[in-house]
């Protein structure tokens, strides 16, 4: 969400000049870490916080607060020249998990497959772990196979699936360039191949979409309270569809 969260913060700041914000990444953790310290004011996720991070929360009297302040779809990315166009949920499971290691076992070239993931501080990193490594059962004992490359960010899975032809990743919706090719996904088989879109996530038909969320340390007020309307306003919300995000309404 940082790319995000720096365009809320910069049209603010335009706005309000006696204001300063800092923004900065890290990943979901990294903020939930800084939430459960008290050391932010804004804890960005796009995961919802663990029940185990409520409670160290609470020993440090922080009160965690949720705000869902827009919507994702979490887009399947491989190089253009690769053939493979659609997935269902289970073949990602199945390529994530290293069940399937070559691109011929899914109608593509006779090659192995580079699989791509978020380290595992990432937001993204335990989304994707949830609803398709472990195909949303809670109790599925499913993991990434250690063979799978664990990268520092989003823009590192982009350069790498730009330049290799038998990778495959996962980024946010907004992260998508003309350098990859988004793969259509279906929940099982017979069901639609749907496309990542801002429509396709509205409503609700793309099946690899998420919220995003704030957490504040109880009900904010003065500047936090200030920023935070702004994100819910028709401007701030306006800046989630031009970074190709999906607003809440």
């Amino acid at each position: 969400m940082v790319n995000l969260a720096q365009a809320w913060a910069e049209q603010y700041m335009n706005l309000h000049p006696e204001t300063a914000i800092a923004v900065t990444g890290g990943g979901s953790g990294t903020g939930i870490a800084a939430i459960i310290s008290n050391a932010t004011d804004i804890a960005q996720c796009s995961r919802n916080i663990k029940e185990k991070e409520v409670k160290q929360a609470e020993k440090n009297c922080v009160h965690p607060v949720e705000w869902h302040v827009a919507n994702d779809g979490v887009a399947i990315a491989v190089h253009p020249a690769n053939p493979v166009s659609k997935l269902t949920i289970k073949q990602l499971s199945d390529i994530f998990t290293g069940k399937v290691k070559n691109w011929q076992q899914l109608g593509g070239e006779n090659k192995r497959i580079v699989a791509l993931s978020r380290e595992r501080n990432s937001g993204t990193h335990v989304f994707f772990l949830e609803e398709v490594v472990k195909l949303g059962q809670k109790k599925n004992p499913n993991e990434f196979d250690a063979s799978v490359l664990m990268m520092p960010s989003s823009q590192a899975i982009i350069e790498e699936i730009a330049a290799n032809r038998t990778a495959i990743g996962y980024i946010g919706l907004g992260y998508m360039t003309k350098r990859e090719k988004a793969v259509a996904v279906a929940r099982r088989d017979g069901e639609q191949y749907v496309l990542p879109t801002i429509k396709s996530v509205i409503n609700r038909q793309y099946p690899i979409s998420r919220s995003l969320l704030f957490y504040t340390n109880g009900t904010p007020s003065g500047e936090v309270k200030s920023f935070i309307d702004f994100v819910f306003s028709k401007a701030g919300q306006e800046i989630v569809r031009k970074m190709d995000f999906v607003p809440i309404r």
